[in-house]
């Protein structure tokens, strides 16, 4: 068995073209979907992130912002502008760049955004609306790993998941998310005893521990469907998931590359909010 790729870039292209369309019947309201993108300190893949964001704003015809401070800033600026963001009516999400230097309280800056323009997902309020099953907005990239499984035709129902990793930006949401859609959910962690007996089990396997290729073909279930969230570098330069790619590959039915997997589908998702949150404010 060779498993299928999910290809992230033709996913992230084919729902983008959907986007620009939507953009541009706003367009004809007098609106654009406006994105404000926060970035502190000089961390490169951050810049990286943000550059990528503010680009696929462009070819999908939003309006984006990008408000860059050094990491020495004193927090209460960042809130400020916060704040001013809030109240501006061109813009209809505002994403601060993880991670924030550690002088800044980072739950009570991504609390500070208002609810209906937190597309990201993080505030507390809206994690606590993804747990009742009501979000306001999905995490991007369990958001984009829910598309996969949507354009791959992949039912969830009855499915065992297993989900390598508990963070609140990929971990806990792609749990919720997964148990929603039917799935009976396992989350494995640093503490978690004999992981590969829990991997072996999992007829939805989400890799999101941040070790790169930590996840080897052979704690893989045949047939399994393997969602890799992990972007790591190695000490050539390369870049590599939280799974063995070329061994995982040879076992699973469907797989994730990276790059070009998850990440182009979490900036895609993180238009799809955006875009969303424009059209509930031009209803309203």
């Amino acid at each position: 068995m060779t498993a299928q790729i999910l290809d992230g870039n033709a996913l992230g292209q084919k729902l983008r073209a959907g986007f620009k369309q939507r953009a541009e019947e706003l367009a004809l309201q007098g609106m654009r979907p406006g994105l404000a993108v926060i970035l502190v300190g000089e961390d490169p893949a951050s810049q990286v992130y943000v550059r990528n964001k503010v680009n696929a704003c462009a070819q999908a015809g939003f309006h984006s912002e990008k408000h860059a401070y050094p990491a020495d800033i004193e927090p209460s600026a960042v809130f400020d502008k916060i704040a001013e963001l809030n109240a501006d009516p061109k813009i209809h999400g505002i994403l601060v760049q993880l991670p924030l230097p550690r002088n800044f309280d980072t739950e009570a800056l991504l609390d500070a955004i208002a609810p209906e323009k937190d597309v990201d997902g993080f505030r507390a309020e809206n994690v606590g609306a993804l747990v009742q099953g009501q979000p306001c907005f999905i995490p991007c990239t369990p958001y984009g790993a829910m598309k996969f499984f949507e354009e791959a035709g992949i039912s969830l129902k009855g499915k065992e998941a297993v989900v390598v990793g508990r963070s609140n930006i990929v971990g806990k949401p792609m749990a919720m998310l997964l148990m929603h859609a039917g799935a009976t959910v396992t989350v494995c962690h640093s503490q978690t005893r004999d992981l590969k007996a829990h991997c072996l089990r999992a007829d939805i396997l989400v890799a999101a521990i941040g070790r790169p290729k930590m996840i080897t073909g052979d704690m893989i279930k045949p047939g399994a469907v393997v969602i890799d969230v992990g972007i790591n570098r190695l000490p050539d330069g390369k870049l590599c998931g939280d799974v063995d790619f070329e061994s995982a590959k040879e076992v699973a039915s469907f797989i994730t590359p990276v790059p070009g997997g998850v990440g182009p589908m979490t900036i895609t998702m993180l238009l799809a909010n955006t875009l969303e949150s424009a059209e509930r404010s031009a209803n309203t």
